[in-house]
């Protein structure tokens, strides 16, 4: 295992090693967490959790909930266990070392409640790769396509089941017309913006398996005000 740093998290109530030099989590981990909304009792499937940060997050502020985090690099797998562990949360945490595409309900006791992800945005021909593997495989669709994303969302969802994702706002055609092809209709979206007067980078969407037509779409997320601070929303998520 590479050399790993530990930073805290929710006013210290969490602890979270990271590759010091790999990859590491970002901003978009937060925004997501925040808006998934999971229901007590949820069974969620994070697929790419990375070191596990959102389902921590998740199960910090909901804890009836169980959480299974999907990764397929072994060092980022072990990683999250690891931190699951050092935070107390493997009775409600689960990190399974696995490839997405042969996910079957048997990992996770049944059909979930709710799937998230804050996958690779960009396809393998668009723009420079990097060098550092685990930085590539975050970022590009080197080991999973969006194809693949929603097709294991479908896949491992209930009748009804949620499925949230955050994504590049240049490419908000191709998750909506791939989310509605997989049967799993978009129901809210919500544009992110660095700052008030920016073009949206990301987007949030949520879908729902099995749902009918009808997209609600939320004021813009603004992330920093002009003195490069968060914005009073985004201070909001890095809290408990």
């Amino acid at each position: 295992m590479k050399s790993l740093t530990t930073d805290t998290f929710f006013n210290g109530r969490i602890s979270v090693k990271q590759n010091r030099a790999g990859y590491r989590f970002s901003i978009d981990a937060v925004l997501l967490a925040w808006h998934a909304r999971p229901r007590p009792n949820d069974t969620v499937l994070d697929l790419g959790t990375g070191c596990g940060i959102i389902p921590m997050m998740l199960y910090y502020r909901h804890p009836k909930i169980k959480v299974h985090g999907v990764e397929i690099q072994a060092e980022l797998a072990d990683i999250a266990a690891l931190n699951t562990a050092e935070n107390r949360m493997e009775d409600r945490i689960f990190i399974h070392c696995r490839d997405m595409k042969g996910l079957k309900h048997d990992l996770t006791y049944g059909p979930v409640d709710l799937v998230i992800s804050n996958p690779p945005y960009r396809k393998t021909e668009s723009g420079r790769i990097n060098p550092d593997q685990q930085r590539a495989v975050a970022r590009h669709e080197i080991k999973a396509t969006l194809y693949d994303i929603v097709e294991t969302a479908r896949r491992m969802l209930r009748a009804s089941g949620r499925f949230v994702i955050i994504y590049l706002a240049e490419r908000m055609a191709d998750i909506l017309i791939q989310m509605r092809s997989a049967g799993i209709e978009p129901k809210y979206l919500r544009m992110i913006h660095s700052q008030r007067q920016t073009e949206a980078k990301l987007i949030l969407v949520e879908g729902k398996k099995g749902g009918r037509h009808g997209l609600k779409i939320d004021p813009p997320l603004i992330i920093y005000r002009k003195n490069g601070s968060y914005s009073d929303e985004v201070e909001k998520m890095f809290m408990p």
